[in-house]
């Protein structure tokens, strides 16, 4: 299991910081085309939809072929997309092939979750999520720094062609590994193996929807990405009217939160030893109120740096055991659900960043930061509740 992990969790640094690149390419990118950085952020959009719209296509299909071939072959697409993103002669060809990078990016994260909670107890699963998930944080944190520093000595194609070449060596990886466990599968009749669903999809999802407990998950985590997400993507703005720090400060200062995930992911095991699954929930809930509360009253903006630290911290200990219960909440389709998962996540995103947006311009970044905390904070409560009640 340690090599195929480790493989995994490779694809999951490479996809964390393709998805984080144009953090730093998109001004490049919007000066080679002669556009404005705001016509070439098209980019991220087709790249952003569909990651979101093709969950519904791999959880599936992991259900069906096998994780490991599935995030394999989702590499392959990624390394195709990328490929062309390199020689992309305009930006709509570019807006293209970052769609297709996209759609092999959806099947990468949320069906290697699915294999991990194939071949993990859940007692240890919440640890090794928590270190798999470290991997594609520090990806993108990395991600935007390389690609920066890359376009900046060389070009930003040449971005694409290192990513290209990345994502081509961890999928023939995967298919190695991937022929090998079916190898050993085929020769013994030991051990525990992946389940198989051969049923209908749409009635999967069907199923899914109607189990209580996953509309319960399911609606915790999409009002989850829609509060934190929801208001977290104004914090670089807030920062700017506030302050008026250069972007690059900026920058670094919201990667605190990514920083603050990885901080989690190392100590996890530590915390696990001492909490419950309720507590994480309440913890990484109070740890996000006093994110909130204290943010908007920050006399100086080097005040921010570290509550991002700890924003990405409590957000992880909260979001973490939801994905946890995410890899149990229907075990005969486990990568059709986490995969729901995932979508339920990226559409409370999507809601919570038009809903703020006209809150904020009406009522302002305070109150609607001070407002997130604590709503936050009773999401936290009602879930904990249950999972009270539905013990593992």
């Amino acid at each position: 299991m340690k090599a195929t992990f480790y493989a995994l969790a490779g694809a999951a640094f490479i996809s964390g910081a393709n998805m984080r690149l144009f953090d730093s390419l998109l001004p490049t990118i919007a000066d080679d085309f002669a556009v404005a950085p705001t016509v070439a952020s098209v980019v991220v959009t087709s790249f952003t939809l569909a990651y979101g719209l093709f969950q519904i296509v791999h959880g599936p299909l992991g259900d069906r072929v096998g994780r490991l071939r599935t995030v394999a072959i989702a590499m392959f697409i990624a390394c195709l997309g990328s490929l062309g993103s390199a020689i992309a002669p305009t930006l709509p060809e570019l807006t293209m092939l970052r769609f297709i990078t996209g759609i092999g990016a959806a099947g990468i994260i949320p069906v290697a979750m699915a294999w991990i909670g194939d071949h993990s107890t859940y007692e240890n699963r919440q640890a090794t999520l928590g270190r798999f998930i470290g991997f594609t944080l520090t990806g993108q944190i990395v991600g935007p720094a390389l690609g920066g520093a890359l376009a900046e000595w060389l070009s930003w194609r040449d971005v694409f062609y290192l990513f290209a070449a990345a994502f081509l060596c961890v999928s023939l990886a995967l298919l190695k590994l991937d022929h090998d466990e079916r190898k050993q599968a085929a020769s013994s009749e030991d051990g525990p193996r992946p389940m198989r669903s051969s049923k209908n999809v749409l009635h999967t999802y069907l199923e899914i929807l109607r189990a209580p407990w996953a509309r319960i998950v399911l609606l915790t985590v999409f009002i989850e990405g829609m509060l934190f997400y929801g208001t977290f993507a104004y914090t670089g703005a807030w920062l700017k009217e506030t302050f008026d720090l250069p972007y690059f400060i900026i920058g670094a200062t919201l990667a605190g939160f990514g920083l603050g995930g990885v901080f989690y992911s190392f100590s996890v095991r530590w915390l696990l030893r001492r909490l419950r699954e309720p507590a994480f929930v309440l913890g990484g809930a109070l740890v996000l109120l006093v994110f909130y509360l204290c943010l908007p009253f920050s006399p100086v903006w080097h005040v921010v740096a570290p509550l991002c630290v700890a924003s990405g911290f409590g957000f992880y200990m909260l979001h973490n055991t939801l994905q946890t219960k995410a890899t149990e909440m229907y075990p005969a389709a486990r990568g059709t659900a986490v995969c729901v998962f995932a979508l339920s996540l990226f559409l409370g995103q999507a809601m919570g960043v038009a809903l703020f947006g006209r809150t904020i311009a009406s009522f302002g970044y305070t109150l609607n930061f001070v407002a997130t905390g604590f709503a936050l904070l009773l999401l936290a409560i009602w879930f904990a509740r249950k999972l009270r009640h539905h013990p593992p």
